[in-house]
């Protein structure tokens, strides 16, 4: 990512991924954040004000599935963290249908060489769930538009984390 890219945190929940990508996107660029809780947006906001980058996100109250209905022009990373907000209500999760049709209108936004990435959390049961509804999409991409890899780690139980990038290939 250069300064002037356009970016997506299709999860902010308290705003890391935010914060990461409008210090990446600098001055002239743009990240569009999305959460369904206004209390994400708020923990966002507030790192955002304390790194004075406000100015280059913009908050939204919405699920990311509705991603095309807010973001029309091409971007450089979209950056997924599955699950329920840290220190939030765990009854409140992402969704494997509403993820999915985030993620194929994901792939429509991303220029050549950009990257999706999703933080998926197998520990617990929607999280589980999710997990094996995504992956044999991400397996079913076509090799020659996307290059796709897993990571996990295999010498933790209890259903640690895995990631897996998107990467859109540049011809």
């Amino acid at each position: 990512m250069t300064e002037g890219d356009r970016a997506v945190d299709a999860t902010a929940g308290n705003g890391n991924d935010t914060v990461f990508l409008a210090e990446k996107v600098g001055f002239s660029g743009c990240v569009h954040a999305f959460d369904i809780q206004e209390e994400a947006l708020s923990n966002t906001l507030e790192k955002l004000n304390k790194k004075g980058l406000q100015r280059r996100v913009s908050l939204l109250l919405t699920g990311h599935e509705y991603l095309l209905q807010y973001v029309q022009e091409p971007v450089s990373v979209i950056m997924y963290n599955l699950g329920y907000l840290p220190g939030g209500n765990r009854e409140i999760t992402t969704k494997c249908d509403t993820t999915l049709e985030s993620i194929k209108q994901a792939l429509k936004l991303l220029l050549p060489g950009g990257l999706i990435t999703i933080v998926l959390y197998p520990g617990h049961p929607e999280g589980a769930e999710e997990r094996n509804y995504l992956l044999p999409f991400f397996a079913d991409l076509s090799t020659s538009d996307y290059t796709v890899s897993q990571y996990k780690l295999i010498n933790q139980g209890h259903g640690p984390p895995e990631l897996v990038v998107v990467q859109k290939n540049l011809f």
